[in-house]
């Protein structure tokens, strides 16, 4: 089936929503019945080696239905919502010339509002200027960077209080790096999503329902090996509680666990309440959300509201 649309290539498909509500099971479906390719969205999922902690689909899952940005990083690296949008703009461009649909399919809601809207132009962190900055607030006090920063850009100073030093000192980098203020480079908007897009949000209709999903996944998690998975990773030697791959939901948990910081049962249980928070930090982004079509979790009609909105917005 070819769709053809006013813009003359295939729409995008993004298919958004929290973590355990079904959004693979259905991307899989309807790359039974549409030309999809599927594009991960999922900040978790571009990591190597941690495949049971993230639900990461399967080897026979990934050969039927193969996903494009995933296994894109060691856990020892970082990986931006910038290197996001760069990387899923060709994967997009690369799909479109073949005339298929991409899918795009995950949680991570900033990729997902930084591809629609664009993001700004800001540089990557920069460790050296971060250590001279450091270095002048241990001598001088963080109030006097905060002055610092008021006068090279007061919007900024505004928003950022001068207790808060993280932020403080990225607006500081990021004028130190570029010469232009973090309030000038946020209005600036990048590359972003062209053409047709739809956007189709996933969610059980009681909140409990998520939260039951959500407990059984983690429990079969831990069946499946999740604690070997991360003692694997811990007994490499390179890894930490910092970096942003240990800090996933879950393996965060289990990292502390290994460290002796509580038992299995407390791990289990902050594992699934941290993972309850995470879906509804997920749920807040939807619910302001702008041009969402709602699915429901285990409705047996999501295929076929899929395709009949797809029939509705383009010609076949």
């Amino acid at each position: 089936m070819s769709i053809n649309s006013s813009t003359n290539q295939p729409p995008v498909i993004c298919l958004i929503g929290p973590t355990a509500s079904g959004k693979t099971a259905l991307a899989m479906a309807l790359c039974d019945v549409l030309p999809c390719d599927i594009i991960s969205v999922d900040s978790a999922l571009i990591y190597n080696d941690m495949d049971i902690g993230t639900a990461k689909p399967t080897a026979e899952e990934l050969s039927k239905y193969p996903h494009r940005l995933i296994n894109l990083r060691d856990a020892t690296k970082s990986y931006s919502a910038a290197d996001f949008c760069h990387d899923a703009l060709a994967e997009i461009a690369k799909i479109r010339a073949n005339n298929r649909i991409p899918l795009l399919v995950g949680g991570t809601m900033m990729y997902f509002k930084s591809l629609i809207e664009g993001i700004s132009p800001l540089p990557t962190a920069n460790s050296e200027i971060r250590k001279k900055i450091e270095t002048e607030a241990a001598e001088q006090g963080w109030d006097v960077m905060h002055k610092q920063l008021a006068d090279i850009d007061p919007q900024a100073a505004l928003r950022i209080h001068p207790n808060d030093p993280q932020r403080l000192t990225r607006a500081l980098e990021v004028f130190r790096l570029t010469g232009n203020t973090l309030s000038q480079l946020t209005q600036i908007k990048g590359d972003k999503l062209d053409g047709d897009v739809l956007q189709f949000a996933i969610t059980p209709k009681e909140r409990s329902t998520l939260h039951h999903r959500i407990e059984l996944r983690f429990q079969q998690m831990i069946t499946q090996g999740f604690e070997q998975e991360v003692r694997k990773l811990k007994e490499r030697g390179d890894l930490h509680p910092d970096l942003p791959s240990i800090r996933c939901v879950g393996y965060r948990q289990m990292w502390q666990y290994l460290e002796g910081d509580f038992d299995h049962k407390e791990m289990i249980f902050k594992g699934v309440c941290a993972t309850r928070q995470l879906a509804k930090r997920q749920l807040t982004w939807l619910r302001n959300w702008p041009n969402l079509h709602w699915l429901t979790t285990d409705d047996e009609t999501n295929l076929s509201q899929v395709l009949a909105e797809i029939g509705n917005n383009w010609s076949k």
